[in-house]
């Protein structure tokens, strides 16, 4: 056992031993209390009386959102300078009080200065029957508030206690998957999420919840100000990803609500062992030391012209023989193409192992098959078939050019359980650099470890093909409601999916089977439908191959590829990579 993993699971077990039972199940509250801007001490006592109203309704641990003391928006240090406050300081007396008299404990977003240096944070403290537990410094920050605060410096702690071990992220952290993930290699079991969010770091939170095992309490705004409108949508997630309690979104300014709102969920500490928190052993440290780079804007690597590109992706219900499947994949390829009028692709992307299946049999075959079908239609083909070399098999993803050679291959890194009795697991991440840009290959379920595609984040893969084999059982199907996006998510998707695009920054091709067992749910998914860049498509269960058309880069955007890589915080990434 890794140990990093095997350092996590010691310390929840001292947590849960901190007790002489179990912990029981306990009920928790998100905030969405709305403060003042520039009426630190009044929404101090505000926010005292809604945790209080809170917890005479049961809750046992509350969050409230981001900058709950102060309000967010000035314009520099001068401007807030009257409304910091310490850790412990003014508010976490006020609530400490609390606190004590009800058992409970409390997480809130504030404005920090630092005794020591003066420096101010957008920070979070923990305070519980005890008193101050400790504090977050927000590690990723928005441009609005780097006008006054600097970069936190406390990575991401974790803080045991008789509920259970609770990390905190503040808002845009959820734009990094790195921040999350964090907090689970140190045993979280609870993540508490203050926030002021329009809809971007809400949205990333299912998926960061089943990726790592989590419940994630979120507390929103409701309100505007200035001219800045956040939308609601508090919630509370399980680790499987479904929304136990949430309060309604407003997603204009005329539906804003200043009065404070309560979503109230039951957390279950049976529930902290779950399959996210499983997966963290089969990580692979020794794979992902590409995390810690941190290539500026001056990296000559990456595309730097936009490509207007067409894919084409094919769903089908795999047959009993190799046969069958070739000759089901043909005619649906044949189909969508043979009218002409929708273009031809750029790109094919077809299911993991479409050809043969998981049998162990001659892999050159199915990438004859490949490279035939690459040429024939002029076409970069992402193909995957198992292959031996020396006394192992790998399952493995190739990427065929239009005249069908081979450009590169990628072996399967993380292996399901499955496949673990079989197969070796491949050494490298890898992204392919072509004409049409440079495109990085993950295959079936390594959507569940965002380290994958943090890295081909890093190598600025502009297109992502995942060949899937997704069940239904599977579960992480889409749980956001619609009226988020400005652009509609479509029925019928995948929220790790829906990471691995939005996380990445980007466009990510899915091809996975349907049928009977399998998810189906094929299509595109983009950078940020959130604000209208651009348009999720995908299919449902139907066998049918499905044309996309997008371009990549999106230079122009409020948050892209470049943006993300220029604010990572790669000195805080380092538990990432350890052993």
């Amino acid at each position: 056992m890794k140990r990093s993993i095997a350092v996590c699971l010691l310390l929840s077990l001292l947590s849960c031993s901190a007790s002489a039972a179990p912990v029981p199940p306990f009920k928790a509250a998100v905030v969405q209390f709305n403060p003042a801007l520039n009426e630190r001490d009044k929404n101090i006592e505000a926010l005292a009386a809604a945790f209080e109203t809170g917890m005479k309704n049961g809750a046992k641990l509350l969050v409230a959102p981001e900058m709950s003391t102060t309000g967010y928006h000035y314009d520099d240090r001068d401007a807030i300078a009257p409304f910091v406050d310490t850790i412990p300081g003014k508010a976490t007396e006020a609530f400490s009080k609390l606190t004590a008299e009800y058992d409970a404990y409390v997480v809130f977003g504030m404005a920090e200065v630092d005794r020591k240096t003066g420096l101010y944070y957008n920070s979070s403290a923990l305070v519980g029957p005890e008193g101050v537990i400790g504090s977050y410094r927000k590690t990723h920050q928005w441009e609005a508030e780097e006008h006054w605060s600097v970069f936190g410096d406390l990575g991401v702690p974790v803080f045991g206690t008789k509920l259970g071990r609770i990390a905190i992220n503040i808002c845009m952290d959820a734009a990094y998957p790195e921040a999350a993930r964090l907090a689970a290699l140190s045993g979280a079991n609870i993540m508490a999420f203050p926030t002021n969010s329009t809809s971007q770091a809400i949205a990333a939170l299912p998926a960061r919840a089943m990726q790592n095992g989590l419940y994630i309490l979120s507390a929103n705004r409701s309100n505007t100000e200035k001219s800045f409108h956040m939308i609601g949508g508090s919630a509370i997630w399980s680790p499987d990803g479904e929304c136990l309690a949430s309060t309604p979104l407003g997603m204009t300014v005329s539906d804003d609500v200043h009065e404070t709102r309560f979503a109230y969920a039951d957390i279950d500490p049976a529930k902290y062992s779950n399959r996210g928190k499983d997966l963290l052993a089969f990580r692979r440290p020794s794979l992902y030391k590409d995390l810690m780079l941190h290539v500026g804007p001056w990296n000559y690597a990456k595309t730097t012209e936009p490509k207007e590109l067409t894919a084409l992706l094919v769903q089908f219900q795999p047959g009993e023989s190799r046969a069958a499947n070739v000759k089901k994949m043909q005619h649906l390829i044949d189909e969508v193409l043979s009218t002409g009028g929708s273009g031809k692709p750029d790109l094919i992307v077809l299911p993991e192992l479409a050809v043969n299946g998981a049998a162990r049999a001659d892999g050159k075959k199915d990438a004859d098959f490949f490279s035939d079908l690459a040429k024939a239609r002029r076409a970069y083909v992402v193909g995957s078939f198992v292959e031996k070399e020396g006394k192992s098999w790998y399952i493995t993803a190739a990427l065929f050019d239009r005249d069908g050679n081979e450009v590169g291959r990628y072996r399967k890194t993380h292996l399901s359980k499955g496949e673990r009795a079989w197969a070796a697991a491949g050494d490298q991440i890898k992204a392919f650099k072509t004409d049409v840009g440079i495109i990085g290959v993950m295959l079936g379920d390594e959507v569940w470890y965002p380290e994958i595609f943090g890295i081909l984040s890093v190598y600025r893969a502009d297109v992502i093909a995942v060949p899937s084999s997704w069940k239904r059982s599977d579960g992480g199907q889409m749980v956001l409601p619609k009226e988020i996006s400005a652009n509609k998510y479509p029925d019928g998707g995948m929220a790790l999916w829906d990471s691995v695009a939005m996380s990445a920054q980007a466009y990510t091709l899915i091809a996975n089977y349907t049928g009977e067992d399998y998810f189906g749910g094929s299509g595109i998914y983009t950078l940020d439908p959130l604000y209208g860049l651009d348009q999720p498509t995908y299919l449902q269960r139907e066998e049918k191959a499905l044309l996309v058309k997008f371009r990549t880069v999106q230079p122009e955007w409020w948050f892209n590829q470049e943006m993300l890589i220029n604010s990572r915080r790669t000195p805080y990434y380092m538990p990432l990579i350890t052993e």
